[in-house]
């Protein structure tokens, strides 16, 4: 029986109709699915798409103007229904994951949408503290923290906060058919404090909670400087690092994927979602110069998560490694 997929349009004024279409025409597209597109029909017809491509539910009947290339009102409560009406098709099992296309956060600050982001919105609604890992062949990142200031970070890393996240990141692994995860755990600091001489939060709160998870069985290593620990984990010596904030993650994975080959998954929610780890790329908006890969890649690994879960398989399964063309 085919798996359906529910695929968000993202910002309609963004890059987001452009990469679904690309993705669904991709020859690296499966057969064996049936996705769901879900947005407004206006940028999606200019992008290419037409019903052979995909089923479609419009959730608005404001239009955008498609001449537009920056935070718009009405392109925030597009994306922002898209999302909500996904969220409930996988709440009531009629979708079995759910992949979204790059919103703008400034679009929905305009259109009043109380949200920071799907993780917000998620977070809030759903009664669940899901995990941001992003994944890129045998490289797996989690966050400690989101899309906060850089200046907010050192007060929002506690013990408590480490030790939650970290159980997450393990659970997350084992999902994909790991089964004892060695993780690294990355320094707030750079060479780690040096004692105690630039910040003490690898003394007082980082490394009390890797004592307190390998108590509890988790094999939680550090803290290493950030340098060394992605080093160590794209050398294999771990299948998971664990960072303190969101460049510390995304700016190492963008060089290794050369910005393409990875996917943002949300653990710990109660259905399957993933998402293309860049953003709405308004600059290149309709100029038909967006790749797909990181979207093709997203929705080949919601898919083989589904599989995964209804298999029951302990197999690992990784995502493609570097497609480069369609």
């Amino acid at each position: 029986m085919k798996k359906t997929i529910a695929i968000t349009l993202g910002d309609p004024l963004g890059i987001g109709p452009e990469i679904i279409v690309k993705a669904l025409k991709s020859k690296k597209a499966p057969h064996s699915f049936i996705p769901i597109v879900i947005g407004e029909p206006e940028s999606l017809k200019k992008a290419g798409w037409n019903s052979s491509l995909s089923h479609f539910i419009n959730v608005s009947r404001l239009k955008p103007d498609l001449k537009i290339k920056k935070p718009n009102k009405t392109a925030g409560l597009i994306s922002f229904n898209a999302v909500k009406t996904a969220v409930k098709l996988a709440l009531a099992k009629k979708v079995d994951a759910v992949v979204t296309a790059p919103i703008s956060k400034e679009a929905w600050q305009i259109a009043k949408i109380k949200y920071a982001g799907h993780t917000d919105f998620f977070r809030k609604n759903l009664k669940s503290d899901p995990l941001m890992t992003f994944i890129s062949g045998n490289i797996r990142a989690a966050l400690l923290t989101e899309h906060i200031s850089l200046k907010n970070v050192s007060s929002q890393i506690t013990k408590k906060t480490i030790i939650e996240k970290t159980e997450l990141f393990n659970k997350a692994l084992k999902t994909l058919g790991i089964k004892k995860p060695k993780i690294c755990v990355c320094s707030l600091n750079p060479h780690s404090g040096d004692n105690g001489l630039m910040g003490d939060e690898e003394i007082k709160t980082i490394s009390p909670a890797i004592t307190a998870l390998n108590k509890k069985g988790i094999a939680a290593r550090g803290p290493y400087p950030a340098d060394r620990a992605w080093l160590e984990h794209i050398n294999g010596s771990f299948d998971g690092i664990l960072t303190n904030y969101h460049d510390q993650a995304l700016t190492p994975l963008k060089i290794i994927s050369r910005g393409h080959n990875f996917t943002h998954w949300t653990y710990g929610l109660d259905f399957i979602r993933t998402s293309p780890a860049h953003g709405t790329a308004f600059d290149i908006a309709g100029l038909k110069k967006a790749s797909h890969l990181s979207m093709l890649t997203a929705i080949l690994f919601a898919l083989n998560l589904v599989n995964r879960k209804q298999q029951d398989s302990s197999t690992a399964w990784q995502p493609n490694k570097n497609p480069r063309t369609s």
